[in-house]
């Protein structure tokens, strides 16, 4: 029986999202992954930049963790406890197009968006993976340049995984990303999405200072040119947990075409 609802599963870790403040702590990133028995998982909250080092996983890592079902309604959602993160091995590897991730990965692709926004009203279903029929653009969008006071003052909280540690503090993207696209379903009207993916929030962070002025043509390039060309992109997609219906981009799979 396991010890206080705790099982130990084995994770295949596919999605991390940029932080945000959190209503309890400091901060969270949503974490999502595959389990070794091919169902959606959701390790959320997940304190990741106030992690050891030692369990900072990495996308397409193996990870052993315990988890139990939490209080959020959304089926694939458990609490974990953070101590018992333990990393097996390195990411998968990318070469043969990525064949060893997709080995894992696209047998849980869904038809399209409008199949799983269908699905969720039947299993309740609010992770999954699809391939667009097309994206149409990126869209950037600006947002507000900083922590409404509220969200500044969650952030500044002490909390015990800051204890004895200095830790840069969460920027907030002045600009919200999202996809414009048509899924592969007849009845398909068009979506548009935002994306929270960590890596392309990073990017926006790097390039702004590596490129100057520059930054949006170079972030145009990685994450609409080469997505549309490039690579067989596919999104990962979940659910917001205060708004249940809407969906939104937590991750970007793109092995090369």
């Amino acid at each position: 029986m396991p010890v206080g609802g705790y099982e130990t599963k084995r994770v295949l870790i596919t999605v991390k999202t940029y932080p945000a403040p959190a209503m309890k702590g400091v901060e969270v990133s949503c974490t999502g992954g595959v389990t070794d028995d091919a169902k959606w998982i959701r390790l959320f909250p997940m304190p990741y930049r106030f992690l050891s080092f030692d369990k900072r996983f990495r996308k397409y890592q193996w990870i052993h963790v315990s988890a139990r079902r939490s209080s959020d309604p959304r089926p694939e959602s458990c609490e974990v406890d953070i101590d018992s993160i333990q990393i097996l091995g390195e990411p998968l590897p990318t070469d043969k197009k990525w064949l060893e991730r997709k080995r894992f990965i696209l047998p849980l692709a869904s038809p399209s968006l409008c199949h799983l926004q269908q699905q969720r009203a039947v299993s309740g279903q609010t992770l999954g993976i699809f391939k667009p029929r097309e994206i149409q653009k990126f869209v950037i969008r600006q947002d507000t340049p900083d922590w409404t006071p509220a969200e500044r003052q969650r952030l500044l909280q002490q909390t015990l995984f800051q204890q004895g540690a200095k830790f840069e503090a969460l920027e907030k993207i002045p600009y919200k990303f999202l996809y414009r696209l048509r899924c592969d379903d007849k009845s398909c009207n068009g979506h548009v999405l935002s994306c929270v993916d960590w890596e392309l929030d990073q990017a926006y962070r790097s390039w702004r200072v590596k490129y100057g002025e520059h930054w949006e043509t170079k972030l145009r390039n990685k994450f609409e040119s080469e997505m549309m060309g490039k690579f067989d992109t596919h999104f990962f997609v979940g659910t917001v947990r205060a708004h249940p219906d809407a969906w939104i981009i937590v991750g970007l799979f793109y092995p090369p075409r």
